[in-house]
């Protein structure tokens, strides 16, 4: 089992079964068997590394159950990381069992943007089709059920055109800093609003903007189910690339699980890759989330603050790809707090449930029942709108409202922020 490279003796030794990341466990609230909590996680792991336990259909369900939302490693006194472990276990899983087709299909699409275009225009063209479309919140409900599509399920509408490709390669803003920007995948083909906004707050700071157009996914959905086959082509073509962009300031990036893949896990991925690791590293004081970089602009808080208060409550969801992973939390409240009323919601650090592409199509009951809670939670709040900075929560905190008919609006803290600079008088 080479791309273990951790000890597991040492690891498993460290635990000292304290409990403590029981109760947070997003997979064992819905499913509460010691078998998959991260206690079951590690000693079934450290069976497998002794080679005494088979990797047959029943462990490779367990071990693909994970959330991997970093809960356990968050209260771990002893930081041990259960999440990495079964990141690099999900390879072998991958290697011995080979991906769904969808799954192929979907990673290979990752790795040719021009190709993926395409097919979100085709997406575009015929969605009505097998969806019911819900204008207002940009959103579709599906009329049958395919992988990741389930009868009744909330999904984003892919729009008529790209983002990247809806706009020039650079905006000149006025030269007062020059930025890249990555997009991520979801905010590129279906919650375009975000990155409009975005360019909306860089041209009231002057900015100049670069969109990097051949900039590829992330390659976190292929990292979290085991291809590491994809991993390492997207993650090599967006650092060379990046590279290239050397006269930049910094890379924004208005998603958590992006900027924490590119920022966090490029590391993690390469550590048996010494050059390519040592590239990640050197790119990492250039990566921010969006509103991480925008509340350290002294101007941007000068100008909100000129800005009335809008009357919309907001309440704020961490995903744990910001908080947990990028210590972020703090900056977008603050930013938000400027022009809206916000009203915490009684566990925003709970993870939402959307656990990637694995648990979304095949273990979508998970899904749903980790969801549950969190609109419960926004509901309780009576906000108008729920916010968070990443379109992967967006996508699961949607459906999990849906399902429950809770009726609040989702917008990205980007979007706040444009929004209280159009509206805010």
């Amino acid at each position: 089992m080479s791309n273990i490279v951790f000890d597991f003796d040492k690891v498993n030794d460290s635990c000292i079964k304290c409990g403590k990341c029981i109760p947070t466990c997003t997979i064992h609230e819905v499913n509460p068997d010691e078998v998959t909590s991260p206690r079951g996680f590690l000693e079934l792991l450290g069976a497998y590394k002794n080679g005494n336990l088979e990797l047959d259909k029943n462990v490779k369900s367990i071990f693909e159950s994970c959330f991997l939302c970093t809960n356990c490693v968050d209260v771990c006194p002893n930081d041990l990381p259960v999440d990495m472990l079964i990141e690099q276990v999900r390879n072998d899983i991958r290697k011995k069992f080979g991906l769904a087709w969808y799954k192929r299909a979907f990673f290979w699409l990752l790795r040719h943007r021009k190709i993926m275009d395409i097919a979100a225009k085709f997406g575009y063209v015929f969605q009505t089709c097998g969806f019911k479309m819900q204008e207002q919140k940009s959103s579709m409900q599906a009329r049958f059920s395919l992988p990741m599509l389930k009868k009744g399920r909330l999904l984003p509408s892919a729009t008529k055109k790209s983002f990247l490709n809806s706009h020039p390669d650079v905006i000149k803003n006025g030269g007062k800093g020059k930025i890249g920007i990555f997009i991520g995948c979801l905010a590129n083909y279906a919650y375009t609003d975000i990155g409009k906004s975005l360019l909306e707050i860089l041209k009231v700071l002057e900015i100049d903007v670069y969109l990097i157009k051949k900039q590829l996914c992330c390659g976190a959905p292929a990292y979290f189910t085991g291809d590491f086959d994809t991993v390492d082509y997207l993650a090599k073509h967006n650092i060379e690339y990046f590279e290239g962009f050397a006269e930049l300031d910094a890379f924004i990036i208005p998603e958590a699980t992006c900027s924490a893949m590119i920022k966090v896990d490029y590391a993690h991925y390469f550590h048996d890759q010494e050059e390519w690791k040592s590239r990640a590293e050197k790119l990492n004081p250039k990566i921010f989330m969006a509103t991480e970089y925008l509340a350290n602009s002294t101007k941007l808080k000068e100008i909100l603050k000129t800005k009335n208060k809008l009357d919309m409550l907001v309440t704020y969801h961490d995903p744990c790809h910001a908080r947990k992973m990028q210590g972020i939390y703090k900056e977008p409240r603050d930013l938000i707090s400027e022009n809206y009323m916000i009203k915490e919601m009684s566990d925003p650090n709970r993870c939402c449930g959307f656990g990637g592409v694995t648990i979304q199509a095949e273990k979508y009951d998970f899904a749903l029942a980790a969801g549950q809670p969190k609109a419960a939670m926004i509901r309780d709040t009576k906000a108008d709108i729920v916010s968070a900075e990443c379109s992967a929560c967006r996508m699961q905190i949607g459906n999990s409202m849906h399902q429950a008919k809770v009726d609040v609006i989702f917008k990205n803290p980007i979007e706040l922020i444009a929004q209280a600079l159009r509206e805010g008088k």
